[in-house]
């Protein structure tokens, strides 16, 4: 007797919801949690924030995920809250202290001039409490076992950090605000600050701001979601979501012909001449039909061509 074929979970939705990721909250925990109250049936958030942490966690539904990398990809802005004179395990606050070096001097002049030196490009050690993976198990699993092993170092680069707040003690407290390139881990650069001053220095809270194009002015806690849906269809929260077309609208623009659009289309590449002004080969461009509609991105080959990468289905 052949089996019923399950019925999936959830609407075709596509789009992305800006998520205010609520303390406690893992990042998939959030993410199967919007996809409920929206009755979604596909989903995929664009980059981890730690339970601890708070903020924009972009997620995108249906063809949005096609998407997702270029958020990966995407500069972030944090503020982190910073108790300086104590050293964790972990780098924030989850973990466990492991020795106290009291800074009563420290002043606000001195946190600035050291913060100064960490702006640019620059390489960073991540953190073995990071979920960076090591022969397939994440850092922190093995720093939970009590094991360490060998990170390579990574480019970042810190566009800007500035000090927000400053309170003098024996355990100064500061506040920093943060603008980073992708892969930045901030406890890791809290640590690296703490040292530099001679102190230490731990992570107690961080808030994410920003992440890519999407900024936490147009974004929705889970308990909002909730609240705004009460006893009503999903449908009611679709007017929150964001087109697609957002995640890369830091690409340059062509507008295909009815032509090369259904070319496009059927995996071929395609001639434009509008392409060769905008984008040189090995660029990736995203593409719009004479309608407006956006289709997906392309990548300019080396004969000048238009070649479809990631297309949205119809």
């Amino acid at each position: 007797m052949a089996r019923r074929r399950r019925r999936p979970f959830g609407r075709r939705l596509d789009g992305i919801l800006v998520l205010n990721k609520g303390i406690g909250d893992s990042s998939n925990d959030a993410l199967q949690r919007a996809k409920r109250i929206l009755f979604a049936a596909k989903a995929g958030h664009t980059g981890s924030l730690d339970p601890k942490a708070t903020g924009v966690l972009p997620i995108c539904f249906g063809e949005g995920t096609k998407f997702t990398q270029f958020l990966l990809d995407a500069d972030k802005e944090y503020n982190a809250s910073i108790k300086f004179g104590v050293r964790t395990d972990t780098g924030d606050v989850e973990g466990e202290e492991r020795d106290h070096t009291p800074a009563p001097e420290l002043t606000e002049a001195d946190v600035v001039e050291v913060l100064k030196r960490f702006e640019g490009e620059q390489k960073q050690v991540p953190s073995m409490y990071s979920a960076l993976k090591h022969n397939g198990v994440p850092l922190y699993k093995l720093a939970r076992e009590g094991k360490t092993v060998e990170r390579e170092a990574r480019d970042i680069n810190l566009f800007h950090i500035e000090l927000k707040s400053f309170t003098a003690g024996e355990y100064p407290a500061a506040v920093i605000n943060v603008h980073c390139s992708k892969g930045t881990y901030i406890r890791t650069l809290v640590e690296d600050i703490g040292e530099a001053i001679g102190c230490g220095a731990h992570v107690t809270a961080l808030h994410r701001i920003q992440a890519g194009p999407f900024h936490e002015d147009n974004a929705h806690t889970l308990d909002q979601l909730s609240e705004m849906r009460g006893e009503n269809r999903a449908e009611v929260l679709d007017h929150l979501l964001i087109p697609i077309e957002a995640a890369v609208d830091h690409l340059p623009k062509v507008v295909l012909n009815e032509a090369a659009a259904y070319y496009l289309r059927q995996g071929q590449p395609v001639q434009d001449n509008a392409i060769l002004r905008i984008a040189d080969a090995g660029d990736w461009v995203r593409i719009a039909d004479e309608s407006g509609n956006f289709m997906g991105i392309g990548e300019v080959n080396e004969d000048g061509l238009l070649a479809p990468r990631r297309l949205v289905a119809e």
